[in-house]
């Protein structure tokens, strides 16, 4: 597609994204992004939520109820927004996410952000290691094919804070055990970005102007990330750097705790045999384990991040440490088996 430009639009055009429609708007990382979005100030905010939900999304956010039964219920709700936002539990049942893209290109949403936050999708053979990377390629695929709108994923690696204190399966701690399980020497190196941060990952990618100005124009704007991956993070990080925050947050000495290595490629089959028995643990272990692997799956940055185009700030280390020792303190986990 050749370049556009905005001065070369017709008189009325707007070179900003106004509406943005959100799916999941109280969500473990939509609140994020809805507290960004409000923030930055630049759009006016539609929750897009299922009759009879309780859920409360943000004052300030407009909220429309939608029937994912009736695709005339979801194209209506679509109408007049210029962006998209799904995101999703992974359990969430993927018929749910095509109604929303059949209705944003019915209504004619030009963006969409579908339920793709994570590694980087392009990386086809990880995909089809943890066994998510063929369904999000087939998401990605049927929005290009119906034509109506351009997708944009988010690559921000694993959430920090809930994959620190999530347990031994994820980042591979347990604090009530003060144990650590690093896969091979703990040194491999992988992107990981806070919930704050995913949060202003997607308001400030749809905070900027849509076309450049001109063929003299080079700063950044939603352009150039049509069809793409934008790439953010807020640390790039080893699990021996990670035991080195949690040792400053905790005042606890390195003889506190218990290191035990094992290689991730083994770690990855011990998890594919766990979630082949019916263990959901099981597929926490081999999608974490796979991004330790020696093809440096999980450290996308070494290519290039887009942290500096989309004004991303740098984060302090140990505060998020400390943030995810106290979910996993409070109960936060309690319940999902991992």
């Amino acid at each position: 597609m050749a370049q556009e430009y905005a001065s070369k639009q017709p008189q009325g055009f707007t070179n900003k994204i106004e509406n943005v429609a959100i799916v999941g708007a109280g969500g473990q990382v939509g609140k994020f992004i809805v507290e960004s979005l409000l923030k930055n100030g630049k759009h006016k905010i539609t929750a897009i939520t299922r009759e009879g939900s309780t859920n409360k999304v943000a004052d300030g956010v407009h909220v429309k109820k939608v029937d994912y039964d009736d695709p005339a219920s979801l194209t209506e709700a679509l109408k007049g927004q210029d962006a998209l936002i799904i995101t999703m539990a992974v359990t969430a049942p993927p018929a749910q996410q095509t109604k929303l893209i059949d209705a944003a290109a019915a209504a004619g949403v030009p963006w969409v952000l579908p339920n793709e936050f994570g590694g980087d999708g392009l990386n086809e053979q990880a995909g089809k290691d943890v066994y998510l990377g063929p369904a999000k390629k087939a998401v990605r695929d049927h929005i290009e094919k119906l034509g109506k709108s351009a997708w944009i994923g988010i690559a921000c690696g694993f959430w920090y804070e809930y994959s620190l204190g999530g347990g031994p399966y994820r980042y591979g701690f347990d604090f009530t055990k003060k144990t650590v399980t690093m896969y091979d020497e703990g040194t491999a190196r992988l992107d990981t970005s806070t919930w704050p941060q995913t949060g202003r990952q997607v308001a400030n990618l749809l905070g900027l102007k849509l076309l450049p100005e001109d063929e003299h124009d080079a700063s950044p704007c939603l352009a150039h990330f049509r069809n793409r991956f934008v790439y953010g993070a807020s640390f790039n990080i080893s699990q021996k750097e990670m035991l080195e925050s949690v040792l400053r947050v905790t005042g606890d000495s390195a003889d506190d705790w218990k290191v035990t290595h094992v290689p991730a490629k083994e770690a990855y089959q011990e998890g594919v045999k766990l979630l082949q028995s019916g263990n959901r643990a099981g597929f926490a272990q081999l999608l974490y384990s796979r991004s330790f692997f020696p093809d440096g799956a999980g450290n996308f940055g070494a290519r290039g991040l887009d942290n500096d185009k989309l004004g991303l700030p740098k984060e302090d280390l140990d505060e998020f440490t400390k943030e995810a020792i106290h979910l996993r303190m409070s109960g936060y986990f309690d319940g999902e088996g991992a």
